[in-house]
């Protein structure tokens, strides 16, 4: 049984210099090909849904596989519920028993963002779980509905931020953003480090798909220890499916279940290995 608590995950890649990738699946086949990759590279992975993607994915449904995969998996998984909207999800993901949940407040004032925060780790609490919140505005959207611009978090809100919340990780806003980049990402690493040098708290990066694994390498050393991967992982699903397709390798369902399964693997050991999480199970 390998659940754990995405804290001590945290603690450890804080511990070890690197980042831990935090996987967003949408059904078994994805949840199966991250543990693959896993398993093979000694390392420890998130598992993470959004609210946004559960129109998709019920998170009734989705949620007890999450759990049941980890808690069978062979290296530690942390299962994660990524940019809570809602006390009513969040704590529903808690009943089923996700290790984590994310509160979403990026778009409330600093001070309300802050209110809700402490809200949701009193009720985490109750469940030993980790709580994630963000502050400045990642670009784009979890789901692509919406054109967020990006704002980047201010060094010394995430400084009133850790002292007021005592949160366990804290997503900032450092030019990256959801979905495919339009352009290459210019990352702010100066507010970057200003953040990691004022505060103690695990930083989170979301918006990973398409930023190059030398500036992925440079957050893992400054800071960041916990990066999420969504888009890379569903686009590279897709692709992996097509391009079995079109070399006559799908001659039924389960050759497709396996061409999901090896597309999410593929992507996440490519990240595993840039990250630097491999052999740290």
């Amino acid at each position: 049984m390998m659940l754990v608590n995405m804290r001590d995950l945290l603690e450890d890649a804080e511990k070890g210099n690197y980042a831990v990738g935090s996987f967003s699946v949408a059904n078994m086949e994805m949840v199966l090909g991250v543990l693959k990759a896993a398993e093979e590279l000694n390392a420890p992975v998130i598992l993470q849904i959004a609210e946004v993607r559960l129109k998709q994915s019920p998170l009734e449904i989705i949620g007890p596989l999450m759990v049941a995969a980890a808690e069978n998996a062979s290296t530690p998984v942390a299962v994660h519920f990524d940019h809570g909207k809602t006390i009513e999800k969040i704590t529903e993901a808690l009943d089923i028993g996700f290790t984590s949940v994310m509160f979403d407040g990026s778009h409330l004032p600093l001070e309300e963002n802050i209110k809700m925060t402490k809200k949701v780790i009193s009720t985490a609490e109750e469940y030993d779980a980790a709580v994630e919140a963000e502050i400045g505005c990642v670009g784009g959207s979890e789901d692509g509905s919406e054109d967020i611009a990006i704002n980047c978090t201010k060094p010394d809100d995430a400084v009133r931020f850790e002292k007021e919340t005592g949160v366990d990780a804290l997503a900032i806003a450092i030019g990256n953003a959801h979905g495919n980049y339009k352009s290459t990402p210019k990352l702010r690493f100066d507010i970057l480090k200003q953040v990691d040098d004022m505060t103690d708290t695990p930083l989170v990066l979301h918006g990973g798909t398409g930023i190059s694994p030398e500036d992925f390498v440079k957050c893992s050393k400054t800071g960041i220890k916990k990066i999420n991967i969504a888009t890379a992982t569903f686009d590279s699903v897709e692709n992996n499916v097509r391009e079995a397709y079109k070399n006559g390798n799908i001659k039924g369902y389960y050759d497709l279940h396996e061409a999901e399964i090896e597309g999410a693997y593929k992507n996440a050991k490519r990240h595993i290995l840039i990250f630097g999480s491999d052999n740290k199970a």
